[in-house]
């Protein structure tokens, strides 16, 4: 039985031996795959190729194709042959601003055609920083204060909020986002105390069908309510759909590659339905395929780093969703209503909501169903969310981010105590025996079978288990992954100062001194452990603090900040337990 069992021995053996060293290496890949994401999020930028603007011809394109009814009927004012003359006799562009909006509404079709986020600069001052930076006698790059545009018109960044209404087959084209509308105001700006206001757009067709779109804008607020109100003279039933959607062209400087695997911020489509729930439409698949689905509520959005834009039609009625590829490289995202009938001298509302701005999940979550997921934290989500719940629970008590992270990374300690406190122990007694385990393998070198075995039976004696120090690492590999996407994904990490040179825990250290003090504390922690048996994997280990700081030097302060204090305080643990374990034999 025992000559049975020493290929096992052997092979067990050589896996514990080895295992340690397989998983640290393949975290430290993990490490360069995320600090290469990271890269490419905040790195040098490929130049965004020109984009022509669409033809005349082409400009009933980007109209929605209701599958039960025919293409929308052209208007005068829609027609390819008098369309630009009639645009620039007619339309104008109405200023919008709030408390935290600044906005753009084109007469033709109530397009939103530009939004600015007044509470969320491209860049910031840094005045430490810039202190530090005069001090050392480097230079202080010059900052862009602008808001950060959501919406825009321009042909190499198109991004619009469209909608209108598409006539019932037989009858009168109804006013969609081409047709010219009436407004009243050519401005309008929140006042002190008020709390809304509504910005109406109006047209009326010849046989008496009246429309007004009414914008409704409130303080504080990143949601805007559309009301189409349709009113009938016309003599005859009316009867029509309302539609919502986003017109982009896709933003090249987020494209990926296949070493990182797509691991960066989400850039594209996506849509909430009840049966499949969050999916995202990317571009490609844009063009791949028109989406044509139908659910009751559910949402459309394109979404990008930090920031998201969403057509939320009314959750109690069937909603059709649908994707289109345009001319130019332009993508076209939305939704159409089931078709309502209006009598001859009646009225009606149709109602769609438009949230644009900062991914905040308290917020959104009470916008609509699902659409905090847009915060996307991958396939770790389950963790995910939970770290971020807690990151807020802390930041509500100490108003500092910094310190959030801080303290998560405490309760992480706390929750992994039994488990860490059992693998330092082994880790421990792996020091203790190592000397001894230098000398059986002096004394079988040339029998690696027999110094298989009687490692094994030391470890028994010793009651040590070789892979009790592969758990922390193993623990801490999801929970480091999780954090990355959290501290990428989080727009309230977003230029989120901590203290002294840190002033933005969302993009690296100025000065690098975090990277290397977590290198630093990294040697601390391995001269801790008990160094391999192998020359060579020793030879190869002590490299690694090197290593890891030099991937460290790219990644967000608030992750390295993490890391700084998990070392520290796995430091002080390892620490005493290998003290007390040393006095006690």
């Amino acid at each position: 039985m025992k000559v049975a069992l020493i290929p096992f021995q052997k092979n067990l053996v050589i896996r514990m031996d080895n295992i340690r060293f397989v998983l640290i290496v393949t975290f430290a890949m993990l490490v360069l795959m995320l600090s290469q994401a990271w890269q490419e999020d905040y790195g040098p930028k490929a130049e965004i190729a020109a984009v022509t603007s669409p033809d005349a011809a082409n400009v009933k394109e980007d109209l929605p194709s209701t599958s039960n009814a025919p293409a929308p009927m052209e208007t005068a004012s829609q027609n390819p042959s008098t369309v630009s003359a009639a645009i620039s006799s007619a339309t104008k562009i109405i200023t919008v601003k709030t408390d935290v909006i600044d906005l753009e509404i084109d007469t033709q079709g109530g397009t939103i055609r530009k939004l600015d986020l007044l509470a969320y600069p491209v860049e910031r001052d840094n005045s430490v920083v810039n202190k530090l930076r005069n001090m050392v006698g480097l230079e202080v790059a010059e900052k862009n204060h602008a808001p950060v545009r959501l919406f825009n018109s321009s042909t190499d960044k198109m991004f619009v909020a469209q909608s209108g209404l598409i006539a019932g087959s037989g009858l009168e084209a109804a006013p969609n986002h081409y047709t010219i509308f009436n407004s009243d105001n050519d401005s309008y700006t929140l006042q002190p105390g008020q709390d809304s206001f509504n910005v109406p757009l109006a047209w009326t067709d010849n046989n008496g069908l009246t429309i007004n779109k009414i914008f409704t804008f409130k303080r504080g607020s990143y949601e805007i309510t559309l009301a189409q109100e349709i009113k009938n003279a016309s003599g005859k039933t009316w009867s029509g759909r309302q539609y919502s959607q986003l017109l982009r062209v896709p933003d090249t400087e987020n494209q990926g590659n296949l070493l990182t695997g797509g691991m960066r911020a989400y850039d594209g489509g996506v849509i909430y339905t009840q049966k499949d729930k969050y999916q995202k439409i990317s571009f490609d698949d844009m063009a791949d395929k028109n989406l044509d689905v139908a659910t009751q509520g559910g949402w459309a959005a394109m979404i990008q780093h930090y920031f998201a834009s969403a057509w939320i039609p009314p959750a109690d009625q069937e909603n059709h969703f649908y994707t289109k590829p345009l001319q130019d490289g332009r993508y076209v995202i939305g939704s159409y209503s089931p078709i309502v009938s209006v009598d001859n001298n009646a009225s009606t509302q149709l109602v769609s909501q438009l949230f644009a701005g900062p991914k905040i999940q308290p917020v959104m979550e009470k916008i609509a169903a699902g659409l905090e997921l847009t915060v996307d934290y991958s396939v770790l989500t389950f963790i995910g969310k939970p770290i971020y719940w807690l990151l807020n629970q802390i930041h509500n008590l100490a108003g500092n981010w910094g310190v959030a992270i801080i303290g998560v990374t405490l309760c992480i300690k706390l929750l992994f105590f039994p488990l860490s406190q059992a693998s330092f122990k082994s880790m421990a007694k792996m020091r203790k025996i190592q000397p001894r385990l230098k000398e059986l393998q002096e004394r079988f070198k040339d029998d690696r079978v027999r110094f298989n075995t009687e490692m094994m039976a030391m470890y028994k004696k010793e009651k040590v288990n070789p892979l009790g120090g592969c758990l922390p690492v193993l623990v801490q590999i999801p929970v480091f992954m999780c954090l990355y996407w959290v501290l990428s994904e989080t727009v309230e990490f977003r230029q989120a100062p901590f203290m002294l040179w840190i002033q933005d825990l969302s993009v690296q250290d100025p000065f690098y001194i975090l990277p290397l003090i977590m290198g630093l504390t990294m040697k601390i922690q391995q001269s801790l452990n008990p160094a391999p048996i192998d020359p060579i994997q020793a030879k190869v280990m002590k490299m690694f603090p090197i290593v890891f700081t030099v991937f460290f030097l790219f990644f967000p302060a608030g992750l390295v900040l993490y890391w700084v204090v998990n070392n520290t305080l796995s430091i002080v643990q390892q620490w005493y337990i290998t003290k007390s374990i040393a006095e006690a034999h």
